[in-house]
């Protein structure tokens, strides 16, 4: 999920790298007929993003769910939930 997030974000030209992206994901599991079965994930991202590209962000975080391989292959049978931290680079010194 964290791959096609930071692809998604490139393709829109937000290169994120190293610190600047991370996420750590929970699996819930529940005994399921004498069984152990994964019915819960639940992501949280972590952005340092550059200034000025918070809204290219916002709306494809609103999309990536839909669009992620991984949670769309897990739809129906896995609870995919996420949340994310955003932390926005302040704009540049302008020399004023």
């Amino acid at each position: 999920m964290l791959g096609t997030l930071n692809g998604g974000l490139e393709a829109r030209g937000v290169k994120l790298t190293g610190d600047q992206i991370s996420a750590d994901v929970e699996g819930i599991n529940e005994l399921r007929d004498g069984l152990v079965v994964l019915t819960k994930v639940i992501v949280h991202y972590r952005l340092q993003i550059p200034a000025g590209t918070r809204e290219t962000v916002d709306r494809l975080l609103s999309k990536h769910q839909d669009k992620c391989p991984t949670a769309r292959t897990l739809q129906g049978s896995v609870e995919v939930s996420w949340t994310a931290e955003i932390n926005e680079e302040p704009a540049g010194d302008l020399g004023l």
